[in-house]
């Protein structure tokens, strides 16, 4: 069975649904189907996440893990003389983020299907905002860490929202392992998520 959020290809059946969020002061409709993240809406961490991240007007910004759109279509309009690269393994999120671009009337994105950065490799981006997949491991959040890293530009950030009890320690741990202890800070909390704000020097 490949039925969780992270699965290239979900194969529970389709139960598509539309929602209306307002996000930053930016009104939005957005489809959902199963098979991916939170579909009954934006979930309570991504809300968190996208009322605390920075995101400049000309930014190239890189949404990981985007499912079908709620983080990186926020950071596009912030952004809206930039670009947002939104990537996720999973088809079906993949294909909601482009629909949901079209039915926003969102064009400064662009959605792609990438196991973590195979599809972005080379790439540089001012900011990488992230809702990690918590369930599919501590390596692979730190997967997305530690190539991230690589990928942003030197002054560059990475946001991430992550709960205290799925891992935030470890997390913040790692994070100032790679950025360096003072290059990482903690910029909000919230119902026990917190906001991870990791600087590239």
């Amino acid at each position: 069975m490949s039925n969780h959020y992270y699965s290239e290809s979900p194969d529970v059946k389709h139960n598509r649904q539309e929602h209306t969020f307002d996000l930053r002061g930016f009104a939005f409709r957005f489809m959902t189907d199963a098979g991916v993240f939170s579909k009954t809406g934006v979930d309570y961490g991504s809300r968190v996440l996208i009322d605390a991240m920075e995101i400049g007007s000309d930014a190239k910004v890189l949404d990981v893990g985007c499912g079908y759109g709620p983080i990186g279509l926020t950071a596009a309009k912030l952004a809206d003389r930039g670009h947002v690269t939104m990537i996720d393994i999973n088809e079906r999120a993949v294909e909601l983020s482009r629909e949901n671009a079209r039915l926003n009337g969102i064009a400064n994105v662009t959605v792609l299907q990438s196991d973590i950065y195979a599809a972005v490799k080379g790439q540089r981006f001012n900011a990488i905002v992230t809702n990690p997949p918590i369930r599919a491991g501590k390596a692979v959040v730190h997967r997305i860490f530690e190539e991230g890293y690589e990928l942003l530009e030197p002054g560059g950030t990475m946001w991430v929202v992550i709960q205290k009890k799925q891992g935030a320690p470890s997390a913040e741990a790692k994070l100032k392992a790679l950025f360096g202890e003072h290059e990482v800070e903690e910029v909000t909390k919230d119902k026990g998520y917190r906001i991870f704000k990791a600087t590239r020097t």
